[in-house]
């Protein structure tokens, strides 16, 4: 515990803004309200202080594969703040044994001014998982699922393309063990019933922002830059606090 609490403090000092994506089973449980949007601040692509000094510190939350270490790398880099990958450290403290396995610890490692909740329709997020390979050479990821799903209530298609590795790695490709669909079907419930008491816990502090992804990155990354109001390259929208 005191380990992930210095190197999150760490690296949050080390910028004005972090950004970590986190697992679920490690956030705090407690009770209802209203959702939030992203407050507005001085324009600009950095990050800022709080009024009170203190350093503001994001956290994105969502089911396994829907991309919270994607998109958190993006944020970090157009940000220029440090991305913090929790779910590693996290895990590692509650497999230890002792008191703090038996905690849900994030809220006391960090102070979060916002939860970006991600979410993607449980067909695009099973297909996705399914298609998820790993270069056995280079380790690189990939996916071949293309992903092509009628829209919702008479919405637009949902249209993610796949990930394709390169030819000299296409001979190599290997499936995590774990992604058949029965596994990734029980752990999309078992996250399920993990966080629903969290995004409870946000909400009931203003806190938390549901982000549903659209499609995949091409589609997404603008509307959530927007979301955020955040100024992007291309994007001429202000930046959030």
């Amino acid at each position: 515990m005191a380990g992930i609490s210095r190197a999150i403090r760490v690296c949050a000092a080390a910028s004005r803004r972090t950004l970590a994506a986190a697992s679920a089973a490690a956030l705090p449980k407690e009770a209802p309200a209203a959702g939030v949007r992203a407050p507005a601040a001085a324009t600009g692509r950095k990050g800022r202080d709080r009024e009170d000094g203190r350093r503001v510190q994001w956290v994105f939350l969502g089911c396994p594969g829907v991309g919270k270490g994607t998109y958190a790398s993006r944020l970090s880099q157009l940000l220029d703040v440090p991305h913090i990958a929790t779910g590693d450290l996290v895990r590692d403290a509650l497999a230890a044994p002792g008191p703090f396995s038996k905690q849900e610890i994030l809220e006391g490692v960090t102070d979060i001014d916002l939860v970006i909740n991600l979410k993607l329709r449980e067909e695009a997020l099973l297909a996705k998982c399914l298609g998820r390979r790993m270069c056995s050479q280079c380790g690189g990821n990939f996916n071949v699922a293309s992903i092509d799903i009628e829209g919702e209530n008479g919405g637009p298609r949902m249209y993610m393309p796949p990930l394709l590795p390169p030819p000299q790695c296409e001979s190599k490709l290997i499936t995590r063990p774990d992604d058949t669909e029965e596994v990734v079907k029980e752990r999309l419930r078992v996250y399920h019933d993990l966080t629903e008491p969290v995004e409870e816990f946000y909400r009931a502090r203003g806190k938390l922002l549901e982000f549903n992804l659209p499609g995949g990155i091409p589609e997404s990354w603008p509307k959530l830059l927007e979301a955020l109001n955040i100024e992007g390259p291309d994007n001429e929208r202000s930046a959030a606090a």
